[in-house]
């Protein structure tokens, strides 16, 4: 199943990502992919927020993972600098995602290994200068039911359309 959200405004970004952190629970991943600038760490730090996260967030890319207490933890990976999968076994990635928490994965789709089997995949595009388009897909059975509720969520936030849902 795929939805699309088309937000107006990073703060409709945001607000998408915040909806989603207030449904996800521990084991939850979300892959996020899209050129640099498409709005991945806006929609992570609306997760944050959803999650009770208190401290600020940012992109951890010279980190490659960044863990924020809220509710349940915030595993914020990201891929970009990793040069090949193998890497993923340096951050104990499969660990991590198997953890007590929600792991948001930026530029997860660098390494198809890195994408699991049960997950929300979101591609963000930029659209307009502050427009973006997320394309929301899934795998698995959790995945494709929090998508869906997330799509249904973000329904009348101001700023963000939810466009039809596509086969």
């Amino acid at each position: 199943m795929h939805h699309t959200l088309h937000t107006r405004g990073s703060s409709a970004t945001e607000a998408c990502g915040e909806v989603l952190g207030r449904l996800v629970e521990p084991g939850d991943v979300i892959v996020l992919s899209g050129d640099l600038g498409a709005g991945k760490t806006q929609l992570t730090k609306g997760l944050a927020a959803g999650l009770g996260v208190q401290e600020r967030v940012t992109s951890p890319t010279f980190n490659m993972l960044l863990v924020h207490q809220g509710r349940i933890p915030l595993y914020h990976f990201d891929l970009y600098r990793l040069d090949d999968a193998y890497q993923l076994e340096d951050l104990d990635y499969w660990g991590v995602l198997e953890a007590d928490g929600v792991s948001a994965v930026e530029w997860g789709d660098r390494f198809e290994a890195a994408v699991p089997d049960e997950c929300v995949v979101v591609r963000l595009h930029i659209t307009a200068d502050d427009e973006r388009t997320l394309d929301v897909g899934s795998r698995g059975s959790r995945g494709e039911a929090l998508a869906r509720e997330w799509a249904d969520a973000c329904t009348g936030l101001p700023g963000v359309d939810v466009l039809p849902v596509a086969p």
